[in-house]
């Protein structure tokens, strides 16, 4: 085995597979970007190194920097985590020239299976069931459009180097092909430096369900098991959960087996899993999608069902050690449940968030794998899932239960998050009857957050009174005197006894409410003056307004009630502008896309809110905030 290990990767994964490092006695190296200089991954590893700037293309993705810090540190072996290089052959390659090992599968299978029309073909070769489709390599837009034409729709176009859902675009007629193309090898390119597209069937009502496999360099494969990752959004997965509910033991036998065929194919070594697609009417019935030859996000589930450890599974194999598992040993117990904790807003379309990271208590009785400690910036530069928290239970109906128990213990202030949706999505009649599919989500109607409870009204305005009161002192000293209590707000009256003090605050949905100093909740308050509470199973951000900004912002909901556009076209998250498709001065109208915005690997639209003239004030490139006004339409004049 070895004596030190670098992993090359950030956030919870090189966190998590820190712990293993340390269970097994082996010295872990750290790597991080400037962004990272403070995060947790760096303090619990043995040992920390720089590897440069925020980008990843010039940090977790520069193949140089990381085998440098290899050799410095004396690493014997490199695990990558997931996404990132994980997945990335010639990396893979590096390593074996640096005389560092790799930990992951070899050259074939990295080549393979990193190319979904290639790995497409070669399972094939082996009799392992596709999905009917074709290749776009090579191909004009005129050839696209015919071959889809030709294939029948409605298709899904996949970009072949990538993975994650990201620039995942389906398509119902051939008029929407053109356009569905462009932004598909637009976001491959970014994503992946390959913009080469696969068409496939789109599988309608369809469930997501993989295999997780283990090899070894000795020839031997095996399964454990499947993982039913349906409930996904824009193709990424968001609750994963093992048994699936609908795979009965003769159809796991036959997942399974197709899984190691895949698998022995490419000689594969290590963890890895096989991606199927299944029609949710003929569970029966399944297809190759393909096969992410790293440790998957959701792997925990499998672990608290089976008992086995994968990254310690993936160290004895790639210290070149026969697996101690056969297929008969594997046994499954209980079920458990993942939902992956976004930094997002899904009020606001699930639209990225940033922010500092103001409490964050895990809630007990779970496991829960994060990226960030209480005092964590999260920032725009990396991919926004910030934790994942995995309950275990006797029965599935348990599993949910303990899960739904556990996200509505978890604290997390100072940054907008998904907590709230993923409450409501696991206890969705149809999720709890296990009826699901991959359009769910999509199909759900718009999440609107949970209003704030009594409790957190009140605990905000007593935050808010106490810095009120601390700032008046700041000012009149040991005064007590008529100017202080006029800036109090106590409710002190002459010759009359006093009222509460009330707060006004304006809720995430924009609702103006008042409240008094009388809760007990957590509390923090952000350097905007933002009061972030956590009361009865909810996070909520509140801000506090004077009579003025409440007289404003009130007058200004009133005006929008009665039908009056805002002509302000306003960032809806922090990001970077990467296309402006419209012109200074053009006459547009509403609902026509001018600008979009990339924030942590995810283009968003946006768009005119009426008809009229416009006026730019952003340009391509720019780095913008959240509702930053990006431009101006005038209404045009009857």
């Amino acid at each position: 085995m070895f004596d030190t290990v670098l992993v090359a990767n950030r956030g919870e994964i090189a966190r998590r597979v820190i712990r293993t490092l340390h269970t097994l006695g082996i010295r872990s190296i750290a790597v991080y970007s400037d962004a990272d200089a403070d995060a947790p991954h760096t303090r619990e590893a043995d040992e920390a190194v720089r590897i440069g700037p925020a980008a990843a293309a010039a940090s977790y993705l520069d193949i140089d920097a990381i085998i440098a810090a290899a050799r410095a540190t004396g690493a014997q072996a490199i695990h990558p985590g997931y996404g990132f290089l994980s997945e990335n052959a010639a990396f893979g390659a590096a390593c074996a020239a640096a005389g560092i090992v790799f930990v992951g599968p070899g050259p074939q299978a990295l080549e393979v299976m990193a190319d979904k029309i290639r790995a497409r073909d070669h399972v094939a070769a082996s009799g392992v069931p596709i999905v009917p489709g074709f290749s776009a390599a090579g191909m004009t837009d005129e050839q696209i459009a015919q071959a889809a034409v030709a294939a029948g729709f409605p298709l899904l176009i996949k970009p072949s180097a990538g993975g994650g859902g990201k620039g995942m675009q389906e398509v119902y007629d051939a008029a929407q092909v053109p356009d569905a193309v462009a932004t598909a090898r637009r976001v491959a390119k970014a994503a992946f430096g390959d913009d080469t597209l696969l068409f496939e069937r789109l599988i309608q009502n369809p469930r997501h369900i993989e295999v997780q496999v283990l090899g070894d360099a000795h020839g031997t494969v095996i399964h454990l098991g499947e993982r039913e990752c349906t409930l996904q959004r824009r193709h990424q997965k968001v609750v994963e959960e093992s048994p699936s509910p609908i795979i009965d033991a003769a159809t796991r036998a036959r997942l399974g087996a197709a899984a190691c065929a895949a698998a022995a194919s490419v000689s594969y070594t290590g963890a890895g899993t096989v991606e199927f697609i299944v029609a949710a009417d003929r569970p029966d019935e399944f297809f190759f999608m393909e096969m992410n030859t790293r440790l998957q996000v959701e792997h925990p589930v499998t672990e608290l069902v089976t008992g086995i450890d994968l990254v310690q599974q993936q160290l004895h194999v790639a210290a070149g050690e026969p697996l101690a598992i056969a297929q008969q040993d594997v046994a499954w117990t209980g079920h458990a449940v993942e939902a992956r904790v976004y930094a997002e807003n899904p009020a606001r379309g699930f639209l990225p968030a940033t922010g500092d990271v103001l409490a964050w208590r895990p809630a007990a009785g779970v496991r829960t794998d994060s990226a960030v400690e209480t005092g964590s910036t999260v920032g725009a530069d990396y991919d926004p899932m910030i934790a994942k928290v995995i309950a275990c239970a006797d029965d599935r109906a348990g599993a949910l239960a303990t899960l739904d128990a556990a996200l509505a213990d978890t604290v997390l202030l100072g940054v907008d998050s998904n907590i709230a949706f993923l409450r409501a999505l696991i206890t969705d009649p149809v999720v709890v009857a296990g009826g699901m599919d991959t359009g769910l989500i999509d199909r759900m109607s718009r999440f609107e957050d949970p209003a704030p409870s009594m409790v957190a009204l009140g605990a905000a305005a007593a935050v808010v009174l106490a810095r009120r009161a601390s700032e008046t002192d700041a000012v009149d000293g040991q005064a007590p005197h008529a100017s202080a209590l006029w800036r109090t707000r106590s409710g002190w009256r002459m010759a009359a006894p006093a009222e509460p003090a009330r707060v006004s605050l304006r809720t995430g949905d924009g609702q103006i409410v008042a409240a008094t100093a009388d809760g007990d909740a957590v509390a923090a308050t952000a350097d905007d003056g933002t009061v972030w509470v956590h009361a009865d199973g909810v996070n909520s951000a509140l801000v506090p307004l004077t009579r003025r900004q409440a007289a404003e912002a009130r007058l200004a909901q009133r005006e929008h009630a009665a039908g009056a556009a805002d002509p302000e076209v306003r960032a809806p998250m922090p990001g970077s502008v990467i296309a402006v498709h419209a012109a200074d001065g053009e006459h547009v109208t509403a609902g026509q896309r001018l600008i979009t915005i990339e924030a942590m690997k995810m283009e968003h639209p946006v768009t005119a809110g009426q008809d009229g003239t416009l006026t730019l004030t952003a340009a391509m490139g720019d780095q913008v905030r959240r509702d930053q006004v990006l431009a101006r339409v005038s209404a045009d004049t009857p």
